[in-house]
């Protein structure tokens, strides 16, 4: 079985027309038939899809479903969704991209699976994207709490620190990339108390931003924040 076989059996799905597969998998380092077109697709889709599985929850508000979308569709849960999927190996990245570790970047690896899911919309319909969406999903849909609060990361991280009478933490701008209407940066958020450092990717400075306290916030809950009263380790 080919690793393209192998991937539409874990995706539950065969393509009639695998030409749109290849594409989805094809960054545009390696060539103009790449999968930005289908990106673009793929986003619109998946957001539509995604609020709707949100929707039928029946319950939560409008504040608590915009922010449920926004984590399910953020760059960092699409990347971790892809690698899952094993996407990484299979793309087809110019030289440069190969060599700078582009199978492992979260903006290449989310990008792909956007595109792979507008390739399921455009081969088999809307039903053929909703059931992809909803197996790659499915764990996470289940584990959500849609009533949990609905304040954005960079709040919520403040109130965890602010909790334990903590600093506030520091983001920093470590990259920017990309033409003026389309750029790209790289944040970093500093809990210099704990002496954590995190991350975040995407197309504007706040985006980023939220992206590296969501990751930070997911460091603290594995067990990095101490507890309530527990003197802070000074690193």
């Amino acid at each position: 079985m080919s690793a393209l076989e192998q991937l539409q059996a874990r995706l539950q799905y065969r393509f009639r027309d695998c030409a749109l597969l290849r594409q989805a998998l094809t960054h545009r380092s390696h060539g103009a038939d790449n999968n930005e077109r289908l990106e673009f697709l793929g986003d619109a889709a998946l957001n539509l899809l995604v609020a709707s599985l949100l929707y039928a929850d029946g319950e939560a508000d409008e504040g608590h479903l915009s922010y449920w979308r926004a984590a399910l569709v953020r760059e960092a849960t699409l990347a971790e969704l892809a690698r899952e999927t094993g996407l990484g190996e299979l793309l087809s990245l110019g030289e440069g991209e190969q060599r700078s570790g582009g199978r492992r970047r979260n903006s290449i690896l989310a990008d792909a699976l956007e595109a792979l899911i507008g390739a399921v919309y455009l081969d088999g319909g809307i039903d053929a994207a909703g059931a992809l969406v909803r197996r790659l999903y499915g764990e996470r849909l289940r584990q959500l709490d849609l009533r949990a609060s609905a304040k954005d990361a960079k709040t919520t991280l403040q109130e965890m620190l602010q909790g334990r009478k903590m600093q506030l933490p520091g983001y920093r701008v470590l990259e920017t990339s990309g033409p003026p209407h389309a750029q790209h940066f790289v944040v970093q958020c500093e809990v210099v108390e704990l002496g954590l450092q995190s991350a975040g990717e995407g197309p504007s400075r706040r985006t980023a931003e939220q992206q590296a306290a969501q990751s930070m916030i997911e460091l603290l809950r594995a067990g990095a924040m101490p507890s309530r009263g527990q003197p802070v380790a000074k690193p």
